[in-house]
């Protein structure tokens, strides 16, 4: 894991942030600790939330051998939580009014290639997709349970996919012959419907990503966490998100405007944030983030 994760829109997120000396911040999506990283260097005080436990083991095992920058790992108390709690945790840990906040909505690059998570389609491995192991149901499991409409509702509303409803007859049917457990399976399936379409892999992503959404349950959590985030926020605190899909942003986006309304502070980017070309380029998984950011009275 000793690439875990390449932070994306980094200079503007630090930049949009603040950061000061001695003051709180949280970072509700923890990731490989690229954006926290920064932010500690600049003497702040970080706490760090994560539900995927690899991201937890992995900066415990970075902290313990980077002996020589102890100083500013010091400043970080690390939590696998889900941020849907976001005022319970940081309350439990001290982390009340703080400076910023971040959330980073993507998936990381570990992740993606870990084959045993079932995340992308390029790996071969089990349809899990759970970022918190401890979760119950896994994509695969959906794919078994779930009737034509609902599947349906997943690949059309999450996904934005147009051959949704001929994708979902094709796995009801494909399924009662056999089981659909694997990236390769789901893959093939996909790929039988519309050869030409699911050739492409902007196509195979969306219908991924949104059994990872339903997986995660991630639209309510973000719903439920961006009200929360805003309540442990101090007097001109900010709060920054970075999403990934239409529907994430438009949650964040509406959230902002309402926030605005009713006068509990002011939407910083009218616009988005986007990535530069320049970081595109290096970072091709960097191209759909949009950050957007807002400031507390």
């Amino acid at each position: 894991m000793n690439n875990f994760h390449t932070p994306v829109l980094l200079k503007e997120v630090i930049d949009s942030l603040r950061v000061e000396k001695g003051k709180k911040y949280i970072d509700a999506t923890i990731g490989g600790g690229g954006h926290t990283k920064q932010i500690l260097k600049l003497g702040g005080m970080v706490l760090g939330m994560d539900v995927d436990q690899d991201s937890i083991d992995y900066l415990t095992e970075k902290i313990k051998n980077q002996k020589s920058k102890i100083k500013d790992w010091k400043r970080l108390t690390l939590v696998k939580e889900n941020f849907r709690d976001i005022d319970k945790i940081a309350s439990q840990e001290g982390f009340g009014k703080v400076s910023g906040i971040l959330f980073d909505l993507g998936v990381s690059s570990h992740q993606l290639e870990t084959p045993e998570r079932g995340f992308s389609f390029q790996k071969t491995g089990p349809l899990d997709m759970r970022m918190d192991k401890s979760l119950q149901v896994r994509a695969l499991d959906l794919i078994k349970i779930l009737t034509k409409g609902e599947l349906y509702e997943i690949f059309h509303k999450l996904g934005e996919e147009s051959s949704a409803f001929a994708l979902s007859k094709h796995i009801v049917r494909a399924r009662s012959i056999k089981p659909i457990e694997t990236t390769d399976d789901l893959r093939k399936i996909m790929e039988e419907v519309r050869p030409q379409r699911f050739s492409r892999i902007n196509a195979l992503a969306k219908v991924f990503q949104a059994l990872r959404i339903v997986v995660n349950d991630e639209l309510n959590a973000l719903k439920e966490a961006l009200p929360k985030a805003l309540e442990v926020l101090g007097n001109q605190g900010r709060l920054l998100v970075i999403s990934f899909h239409s529907l994430e942003d438009r949650i964040v986006k509406h959230n902002f405007i309402d926030f605005e309304k009713r006068s509990l502070g002011k939407i910083i980017t009218k616009k988005p944030i986007r990535p530069s070309t320049e970081e595109i380029s290096k970072n091709k998984r960097s191209r759909s983030a949009k950050l957007r950011v807002f400031e507390r009275n």
